[in-house]
């Protein structure tokens, strides 16, 4: 907690659309993804594999804030270039909403009584 009572979201749980087949054939669809640093957006700007092929940066940057899908736990590039084009899609959006905006809740409003709350963009995806 912060000295004003605040704590800071840094982890977010995940459920792929389609899922991760690994080499032994299991699916992996439950993960976590953490807040990115700037070392994480500097670093993979550096890899030969990035300077040759801008699109690279997406694997190498997904790869450094996985931290962890189904029971894997070592997220390398190798295993995120595995990912179906469906859920990598999926991730580059999450990557974006968690670590773009200050905060992944919105304030909504009820249709029928006109109730204000707020809901976690964030804990809705993949269901």
């Amino acid at each position: 907690m912060s000295p004003r009572g605040e704590s800071l979201q840094t982890e977010f749980e995940f459920v792929l659309p389609k899922g991760y087949v690994d080499k032994d054939g299991t699916l992996h669809k439950r993960g976590t993804m953490r807040l990115a640093t700037a070392m994480d957006e500097i670093a993979p700007l550096r890899d030969p594999r990035v300077r040759s092929n801008q699109a690279y940066l997406t694997i190498i940057l997904l790869s450094r804030v996985i931290t962890k899908l189904g029971t894997l736990t070592d997220i390398n590039p190798s295993i995120v270039e595995g990912i179906f084009s469906s859920d990598l899609a999926y991730l580059q959006t999450l990557y974006r909403r968690i670590n773009e905006n200050a905060s992944t809740d919105v304030t909504a409003t009820c249709p029928e009584c006109g109730h204000k709350f707020e809901v976690d963009t964030v804990a809705g995806m993949g269901g």
